[in-house]
């Protein structure tokens, strides 16, 4: 990727639209995110979780490698099943600020805070396993002290030298995503997850009306082109609390109709998150239909 392109706003536009222009890879991306179903020994019900996507009629799933060390196998049986049902995957890894010792949790296992390992890895998996289209880096905008332009530009590149076709989509908020941001970043990353909290009138869970106006927003910086992902809580999040099924509804309807796809945060339980996963289900299905 040249270095060129982060010059100037006209220059930078230029050439990250150019790169996305004739790329359909992204276009359309339907899905839900972590939360797996498991059995009582926690292990995740893989089966199932291919029942319950189809059951949703999307098309992707994105996987969180973060549960157990040896969670990168369970990946590679997932995508398996996935490729056999039409499923395509994305995976995440936790940053800095979500691994120990700033956490509890545990890191992304087995390549930790290693994402030039992780890009090598990743890229050469999606050789083998073409329905790995996406990797991601969980709330990368606040983690830039670590995601040097230089480290970023480096570990991409190594991942495009072998399986150009995998793309790098990182998280990124509405407050972060500044022309600066843009600037030093931009022609590294061929689209951006954007967790929508309307954050252009005071974060919160309750307001879909913001949409339009951030995607805009976002839009100016990157260029039309550009991939934006929407990353809609069904789940509450730990400062903001919870979202109600009719928000999830009306943030999906927004997001069908502004940006290029549409990822459910977290993947809902069908029995005990029946009035969500209904929701979710009835807007995805009434999507895909019309197309």
């Amino acid at each position: 990727m040249s270095s060129t392109a982060v010059f100037s706003q006209n220059g930078r536009n230029k050439a990250i639209t150019q790169k996305r222009n004739s790329d359909s890879t992204l276009a359309s991306t339907l899905g839900t995110y972590a939360n797996p179903p498991r059995f009582a020994d926690k292990r995740v019900d893989l089966d199932r979780l291919i029942t319950e996507l189809q059951d949703l009629q999307v098309n992707t799933y994105h996987w969180l490698v973060r549960e157990t060390y040896d969670d990168l196998k369970v990946v590679k049986r997932f995508l398996r099943k996935a490729d056999k049902a039409g499923i395509n995957v994305w995976l995440t890894m936790v940053p800095p600020s979500e691994s120990p010792p700033v956490t509890k949790v545990g890191y992304s296992e087995p390549y930790r805070l290693d994402f030039e390992k992780w890009a090598v890895e990743l890229a050469r998996l999606s050789l083998s396993m073409p329905n790995l289209v996406a990797w991601s880096i969980d709330d990368f905008v606040h983690n830039l002290d670590y995601f040097t332009p230089e480290y970023v530009e480096r570990f991409t590149r190594m991942a495009k030298e072998i399986n150009p076709k995998l793309k790098f989509v990182p998280c990124c908020y509405f407050r972060k995503t500044t022309p600066e941001f843009v600037a030093k970043y931009g022609a590294y990353l061929d689209g951006i997850l954007f967790p929508y909290r309307a954050e252009s009138a005071g974060a919160n869970l309750q307001d879909p009306s913001k949409v339009e106006y951030e995607i805009d927003q976002i839009r100016k910086m990157f260029g039309p082109d550009f991939p934006v992902i929407i990353d809609i809580y069904a789940t509450r999040h730990s400062r903001l609390g919870p979202s109600t099924a009719e928000y999830v509804r009306d943030v999906m309807k927004e997001g069908f109709k502004f940006t290029d796809g549409v990822f459910i945060y977290r993947h809902q339980d069908p029995v005990n998150d029946v009035e969500k996963y209904q929701v979710i289900k009835q807007e995805f299905n009434a999507f895909v239909k019309k197309k």
